[in-house]
């Protein structure tokens, strides 16, 4: 089951937009298939998911702590 938040390009302006808190997050083709599920600190980890151009889109929901994003990533690669 994906994330229930829309894509987003993967692009300068969409990691600048990205919070700078922890969180969970898809990484998809331009067709909209999910590549990878991760968590961490977002911005810091879209920054890096754009230098390496490992997609086109990203989706994140945002969580209170990287415990929490560390087990909602999880979660969510099961039902992958």
């Amino acid at each position: 089951m994906p994330l229930r938040k829309p894509w987003r390009d993967l692009d300068r302006a969409t990691v600048a937009r990205a919070p700078d808190r922890p969180g969970a997050y898809e990484l998809g083709d331009a067709d909209g298939t999910v590549l990878a599920v991760d968590s961490g600190v977002l911005r810091d980890e879209l920054k890096t998911a754009l230098a390496y151009g490992d997609a086109d889109r990203v989706r994140w929901t945002e969580t209170h702590t990287l415990e929490r994003a560390d087990e909602l990533a999880d979660e969510h690669r099961e039902r992958l």
